[in-house]
């Protein structure tokens, strides 16, 4: 019976489609409004979309214009049990609805506030439901920090790979060195610092990291996003991705037009950066209104896309993607088992192995062979996320509440990008899944007030003065 019930467990393991993933998938396509069933839509073709926390730590220790969390957010205790606690049950409910593979965000607010031990819990259990995770910093901590979230006790890695994702630009203030930064370029010693300190990790104790780099686009720095792209693109960050600020969160610290400039502003600055046009349309993840995305790889100086979107052949390769591998989870399978799959795969569809071979061929004539030969690759995609403003997606939300269609069209814009959010956060003590905006606009008020009683801050007493005791006794 042993070797039998082993015997099970391994086919299981190298079968090339788990049935739960795509059924998950199933469920994803089928949420989709019309409007997002495109040809590159990767929702429900090769992911079930991101995931975040809420609520597991949102205090924050830097000042940023906006602020996306609501004003109570910085008056709630940061609190290992609380955090680990929240954690297990929302990733329990997101394993529960969307399946057994996602990448999921460790976010809230400042995640370098949690004890390192805490920290590696977190992401402990975040793989243990089947979750890649990425943790969130504004990246103003010390090596010594990821030293002791990266080893155990025995000072011994307990992490093979660590993701996160640093937020740098110039409308924070309170970074150590540079308070107050007067641009975007005065933060690049700081975003060169970050990355080093995970080169050095992987050398002196074998631990792989991914890095991506998050940037807030106001009409103060809209014009220096090219210039972080050109100046940042070789320090080892495998994704840079910007953000048009939206009204939302504390209101305290909205201190811009930030509608004055447009998604396809901060595209073009990003296109600028990257020295050619950048086709968000090969690959779609949910609404392009909200988000766009463009992969490729930087080789002698020149960034190329992995598929051309002006060639057929390139959107071929993307559809024989999605039509053989798209169920095939990528996510978390060690390489070795990914292998297996793919091989089985290949096998039972040879015509995989001619597609691969035209596009290889086509992108070394693109690149050329020398440079591919001389030069080192570096892969590296560019993303934007637009969110919402709070005054659009509480009305559209309460209509999507019951079912009610809006007859004004920019809330009903605004709930056909909510019924295609690709970022889902969990509440468990409802069973719901929410769109990080609807979170962040609607909910975050009343949830941080309600921790800020559950997690107070201690107050410190005030040392009393000489004058405080005078005319006593």
């Amino acid at each position: 019976m042993r070797v039998a019930a082993r015997l099970g467990a391994v086919l299981r393991a190298v079968r090339p489609v788990d049935p739960e993933f795509a059924a998950a998938l199933a469920r994803r396509w089928a949420e989709l409004p019309e409007s997002a069933r495109t040809p590159g839509q990767v929702l429900g073709r090769h992911g079930v979309g991101c995931e975040g926390t809420h609520g597991v730590f949102p205090r924050c220790n830097l000042a940023c214009t906006p602020c996306y969390h609501s004003r109570d957010a910085n008056q709630v205790r940061v609190d290992g049990p609380h955090t680990r606690a929240q954690v297990r049950s929302q990733l329990g409910l997101l394993r529960h609805v969307r399946g057994p593979r996602a990448h999921a965000q460790l976010i809230g607010g400042e995640v370098s506030l949690l004890d390192p031990d805490d920290h590696a819990a977190a992401l402990a259990i975040m793989r243990a439901h089947g979750r890649e995770p990425m943790s969130f910093t504004h990246g103003d901590l010390d090596y010594g920090y990821l030293e002791r979230l990266a080893l155990g006790p025995d000072r011994r890695a307990r992490v093979r790979r660590l993701s996160f994702a640093a937020h740098f630009d110039s409308l924070m203030f309170g970074r150590r060195g540079v308070p107050r930064p007067p641009d975007e370029a005065s933060l690049n010693p700081y975003r060169q610092r970050f990355a080093a300190m995970f080169a050095r990790l992987r050398r002196e104790h074998g631990v792989r990291c991914f890095l991506a780099h998050n940037m807030t686009v106001t009409p103060a720095n809209l014009g220096q996003v090219a210039g972080v792209i050109r100046d940042c693109r070789a320090m080892g960050y495998g994704m840079f991705s910007f953000q048009p600020a939206a009204f939302v969160g504390d209101d305290r610290r909205w201190h811009e037009g930030y509608r004055d400039i447009t998604g396809d502003q901060v595209w073009a600055q990003i296109e600028r950066g990257a020295g050619t046009r950048l086709d968000y349309h090969v690959f779609e993840h949910g609404d392009v209104r909200c988000n766009r995305a463009a992969y490729g790889f930087w080789c002698a100086g020149r960034w190329y896309p992995w598929l051309d979107g002006s060639d057929p052949r390139d959107l071929a390769v993307r559809d024989a993607f999605f039509r053989y591998l798209g169920p095939v989870s990528f996510t978390g399978t060690p390489a070795p088992l990914l292998a297996v799959k793919l091989a089985l795969i290949t096998a039972a569809h040879p015509k995989i192995v001619t597609l691969a071979a035209r596009w290889a061929a086509r992108t070394i004539r693109r690149v050329g062979l020398r440079r591919l030969l001389a030069q080192r690759i570096r892969p590296v995609s560019y993303v934007m996320h637009q969110f919402m403003d709070a005054a659009d997606v509480g009305p559209a939300w309460e209509l999507m509440r019951r079912g009610q269609r809006s007859a004004d069209p920019r809330i009903r814009a605004t709930q056909e990008r909510l019924a295609a959010c690709h970022y889902a956060m969990a509440h468990p003590e409802d069973g719901t899944l929410v769109p990080a905006c609807v979170q962040h606009c609607v909910l975050d008020p009343a949830e941080n007030a309600r921790l800020r009683t559950l997690l107070p801050i201690p107050a410190v007493p005030r040392r009393r003065t000489a004058a405080d005791t005078r005319g006593t006794g």
